[in-house]
């Protein structure tokens, strides 16, 4: 029985093997792969080129789920016979009369740019005058201090903790869950994430405030993991390349999650029980339980606790270059954004440094 923190191999943020949903042309939903040979090599194909640039499986998912959709508003046209009004005309039916958000029309455009360049390596046209949504300038959610602190105050363990690592070193929810005991440095007092949004390391200091409960929940996984191997399962999931390199890795006590699941996933392929992380819907539905408990009346979500840590940190006079460094943003640009988020100041409001 699937119980909480449990997931099935599908279902894993790194796997690639589930079916996509899509539509017809007239907005049906479907499940299930369309009819059409010369699609299958298309898939195939999709899916190499996206392995072969290390993009995230999330991408490879979202960019199947398009071509799938575009492969239904046309009738399963044979690929070879598509040309750049297919997309004009696809675009201009999820904004009139699917009438998607502006993100996800870009999202669709992206896709379809990616199929027609990288898969079918066929031209794909001057889109300048197809109809692309613009995205409104979104001001980002803020917790205030005392705002955190409840909502923390109203969760349970382990999700307590999470929330205190999302909001203190200003974590995706995805880098989070991906965190292994390697990843922690206490002596140095430092976080290090790897393979963040883009693929980008970086590091991070570690609340002193939390030290001793993450040195505690430590102490859960170890056992937790003793467990595991007096029981003979096989350990963590690791990727399929470092698991080739490094056989057992699975079973090194560095590399376990941080966040266990509660329960084991079966692996059919092998006929063996792994551990794999804290899934994100079970994180995403403690906080909600908890927004309401807290009679907040705000939209909190995971990231809303990365958007706190950047604005509270801008507060507290740290430059930009460094909110950016720590939040892992290849453009500044983006950092920007929380600027938006705290109270402006005139010229007549500014102090002196001689009367701080």
């Amino acid at each position: 029985m699937r119980g909480e923190g449990n997931v099935k191999p599908e279902d894993r943020s790194d796997s690639i093997t589930s079916p996509a949903p899509f539509f017809s042309k007239e907005g049906v939903s479907k499940s299930g792969p369309l009819s059409g040979k010369e699609w299958i090599k298309v898939y195939s194909d999709l899916f190499a080129e996206i392995k072969v640039r290390h993009y995230s499986p999330k991408t490879l998912r979202s960019y199947s789920t398009w071509v799938r959709k575009f492969q239904a508003f046309t009738k399963t046209k044979k690929p070879s016979e598509l040309n750049p009004s297919d997309v004009k005309d696809f675009i201009r039916f999820l904004a009139v009369q699917c009438r998607v958000s502006a993100s996800s029309q870009n999202q669709a455009f992206n896709a379809l740019l990616f199929l027609y360049r990288r898969v079918l390596k066929t031209d794909f046209g001057d889109q300048s005058d197809n109809v692309r949504a613009r995205r409104t300038r979104y001001i980002p959610v803020v917790l205030s201090r005392e705002g955190v602190d409840l909502i923390i105050g109203n969760l349970n363990y382990p999700y307590d903790l999470v929330v205190r690592l999302l909001y203190g070193c200003g974590l995706r929810l995805f880098e989070c869950m991906k965190l292994r005991l390697h990843n922690f440095n206490l002596d140095a007092g430092i976080l290090t994430v790897h393979d963040g949004k883009g693929k980008k390391d970086r590091t991070v200091p570690l609340p002193r405030s939390i030290l001793l409960q993450i040195k505690n929940h430590i102490t859960y996984v170890t056992e937790l993991h003793q467990k595991d191997l007096d029981a003979g399962y096989a350990g963590a999931f690791v990727d399929g390349l470092l698991e080739k390199k490094y056989k057992n890795i699975g079973k090194d006590l560095i590399w376990q999650w941080f966040f266990p699941a509660k329960t084991l996933t079966l692996v059919p392929d092998e006929g063996k029980y792994r551990r794999y992380h804290l899934h994100e819907t079970h994180v995403n539905k403690a906080i909600r339980r908890a927004v309401r408990k807290a009679k907040m009346f705000k939209r909190v979500s995971s990231h809303t606790f990365r958007h706190s840590f950047a604005t509270h940190i801008l507060q507290a006079n740290y430059d930009i270059r460094t909110i950016q460094e720590m939040l892992g943003h290849s453009a500044v640009k983006t950092t920007m954004i929380y600027t938006h988020t705290i109270k402006r100041q005139t010229v007549k409001e500014v102090k002196s440094l001689l009367d701080f």
